[in-house]
């Protein structure tokens, strides 16, 4: 058997690293993860890091902003998977100087982890942030990187616990009096350890090669009607239920101070233009993950929210 590809994170402690340095772990691949000094000694960090070391995560010292470290850490490794979070990902120019100055990379994984930015209809302020990623793939494919871009769609953890409510920031149970409802668009969510799961067996597929990986379970593929009947369902209510019009939601973003002006901005996309569900996946440009590795059980969206009732 071919010895497993070393990965090289950057970005290893946020919300999305920290699963797929975990899964890379425990797949037995040699994981290696870039670290700044600050984040070392970040208290808020140390049982992200305390969980690192107890998976023989190898620590490199230095961060995106120093290209040395950069090259030194990536000369180290086959794979390089970027999950830097929204404010840096126009910067991940930087990992593919390095990544062109080595010339050892054979794959890079940048940080998308949401909506096929290629098939967008986008509104400020998330344009910024898709435009951003859309500008690295372009490089990427310039510089002719061995690439695989990730696509997976809404994250459960973020999204489901408010059940996909638009305006509510910061809920940590679904609601069970009123909802709004935003268009006609399916979302499809997804368990952030899935997701992980799903990079790491793609990281030494051939099939997934210069291709974006899709995760899309037809299972966990839901309008905003489809959510709230769902959890209707569960807890035994009918909810009052209020409908937002297009007009009305470009109006609030506009209107909205950010982070909540970025989360409406991305809900236009998937619920209100259907985004993630309006295009197919062809195979010139993509692949599914569920078919690709059919034997992964995934977390469904009604086995998600069962922790609720």
């Amino acid at each position: 058997m071919a010895s497993k590809s070393k990965i090289l994170f950057i970005g290893s402690t946020g919300h999305v690293g920290k699963f797929v340095v975990e899964a890379s772990a425990k797949a037995s691949h040699p994981t290696y993860a870039l670290l700044s000094d600050s984040t070392l000694s970040d208290p808020t960090k140390s049982h992200i890091i305390d969980h690192f070391k107890s998976l023989k995560v190898i620590f490199i010292s230095g961060d995106l902003y120093n290209h040395e470290s950069l090259v030194m850490a990536i000369k180290q490794v086959d794979v390089v998977i970027s999950t830097v979070g929204h404010n840096l990902l126009a910067d991940q120019d930087r990992i593919i100087s390095a990544i062109k100055e080595t010339g050892n990379v054979k794959r890079f994984f940048p940080s998308e982890y949401g909506c096929d930015v290629d098939h967008v209809h986008d509104v400020e302020p998330a344009r910024t942030a898709f435009n951003a990623k859309a500008g690295i793939r372009r490089a990427v494919e310039a510089a002719q990187i061995p690439y695989t871009f990730v696509s997976s769609n809404l994250f459960s953890g973020w999204f489901l616990p408010s059940l996909a409510q638009p305006y509510l920031l910061e809920v940590v149970t679904p609601p069970e009096d009123k909802v709004t409802i935003l268009g006609d668009g399916k979302a499809i969510f997804n368990v952030e350890q899935d997701v992980a799961t799903y990079i790491i067996k793609a990281v030494d597929d051939p099939r997934t090669l210069n291709k974006i990986l899709y995760v899309r379970p037809l299972q966990n593929t839901y309008s905003c009607v489809d959510l709230v009947a769902l959890w209707e369902k569960k807890c035994g209510k009918i909810l009052d239920k209020s409908y937002v019009s297009e007009q009305q939601l470009l109006n609030d973003i506009r209107e909205a101070s950010f982070p909540l002006n970025l989360r409406l901005s991305i809900f236009y996309s998937v619920f209100v233009k259907g985004d993630q569900t309006n295009f197919d996946i062809e195979p010139s440009f993509g692949v599914e993950a569920t078919k690709l590795y059919p034997d992964i059980e995934y977390t469904t969206v009604d086995e998600f929210l069962n922790q609720f009732v």
